[in-house]
């Protein structure tokens, strides 16, 4: 049943996602493996797969950032299409896949990997800037092992379990998602060399790899339904065509002050095993960094008007290039979408100018014929990405203001 709704004008009503669809906690199962920046806590895509979609329906994401809708597909039924440009969706979505672990199996996998002799080191110029001596050596024989494991299931486990150490043990400060080198991270690892360090790396690991196993034993608790159709594309989300209908569309897209995924996800993209080229590939096919420009016609007076308000010529062109990129991609979607599109986003300041990302997008799509049925408002809970007032957005210079609430628009075909 539909809650009511608040204020009629504009459809809207106020929630709590948590309330609407419980469920365990926002960590719990596979929606826990991993820290993605900005994830959909499992609530929201669960709520909207059980309220708009029927167990027929195929569902797209198509910034599918960490895999969570097609998560809560495997509870739901649901048939889906992933896309994005990270490779790192690739792997944590592959854990979909494992059944019954041999935790034996891990234990001993652990025990094997600070005795190998044999080193691996990404292909990365910047790894000195990251990485003390010692800790190279220490990680590289590592991943060495780990790399070279045959079991499929205890090699990912323990690629995840060493992807989380990989990141303690770096000068990149693991509370900032985007790859930052700070004064704290510096004299943690100060601390951790005056330190037995390597028992430190052991029992971290070990610990890692426990966190992971309980969070599939979590998932197998779950009554998991196997989807009919499952697929996951890797690539520019504005080079791909999609090739046949789909019921629904369900996407959280990029944070307009956010919009640097690949640079959150680098250090673990090298010791995956991607190269500096590769990875600046990527980095330029964000949208705050493609050459190519995009121009659409924007059907929103209320985007128009805020664009005028602005002030600074980058500024300005980061706004546009935002809109432009998301509407043209929606755009294209759309056309394609039989049911629904739902789309969870947030209000974000420009300028000290608020920007009612809802209200742009609702109104654009009002003018190409879609039915807005309902915005959901829900009060962000706990936000690591821009939790204090001093973060700067690296693609503006401006500072950001914390994020109070998001939305999910619910358009309809009509």
């Amino acid at each position: 049943m539909l809650p009511a709704v608040k204020d009629k004008a504009t459809k809207k009503v106020k929630v709590s996602f948590r309330r609407l669809f419980p469920f365990p906690s926002t960590t719990y199962g596979l929606f826990g493996l991993y820290k993605y920046p900005a994830k959909f806590i499992p609530h929201v895509p669960l709520y909207a797969l059980k309220e708009y979609a029927s167990e027929e329906d195929t569902i797209l994401d198509p910034f599918a950032g960490q895999g969570s809708v097609g998560f809560a597909c495997w509870l739901t039924g649901n048939s889906y299409e992933l896309w994005d440009i990270n490779p790192i969706l690739e792997f944590l979505h592959s854990f979909v896949y494992l059944g019954e672990i041999n935790e034996l199996r891990i234990i001993k996998a652990l025990e094997k990997l600070t005795q190998e002799q044999f080193i691996y080191l990404p292909k990365w110029d910047n790894i000195d800037y990251w990485y003390p001596e010692e800790f190279k050596e220490l990680l590289g024989k590592a991943w060495f092992s780990v790399k070279n494991i045959e079991e499929e299931d205890t090699k990912k486990i323990l690629t995840l379990a060493l992807l989380r150490v990989s990141k303690f043990l770096s000068y990149a400060d693991e509370n900032v998602h985007k790859l930052y080198r700070s004064k704290r991270a510096i004299q943690k690892v100060k601390e951790l060399l005056r330190k037995d360090y390597k028992s430190i790396f052991k029992e971290r690991l070990r610990a890692e790899a426990m966190n992971i196993l309980e969070k599939l034993a979590e998932w197998r608790k779950l009554e998991i339904k196997s989807p009919k159709s499952v697929s996951v594309y890797i690539g520019d989300i504005f080079e791909k065509e999609l090739n046949r209908e789909v019921d629904i569309l369900l996407t959280s897209p990029p944070y307009i002050q956010a919009q640097e995924y690949i640079r959150s996800t680098k250090l673990e993209l090298y010791w995956l095993g991607f190269t500096d080229e590769k990875i600046r590939e990527l980095s330029n096919k964000e949208i705050p960094y493609r050459k190519e420009k995009i121009n659409v016609e924007i059907n929103s007076s209320l985007y128009w008007d805020i664009f005028n308000k602005i002030s600074g010529e980058s500024v300005c062109q980061v706004f546009a290039n935002y809109f432009n990129s998301l509407i043209y991609i929606l755009d294209r979607l759309s056309e394609k979408v039989k049911k629904y599109m739902l789309l969870f986003v947030g209000p974000v300041h420009v300028r000290d100018i608020q920007v009612p990302i809802d209200e742009i997008i609702t109104e654009h799509f009002l003018n190409k014929g879609w039915k807005h049925k309902l915005t959901y408002i829900d009060t962000v809970k706990s936000r690591v990405m821009f939790n204090t007032k001093t973060y700067i957005n690296p693609s503006t210079g401006l500072k950001n203001k914390r994020m109070e609430t998001e939305m999910l628009i619910v358009l309809e075909r009509c």
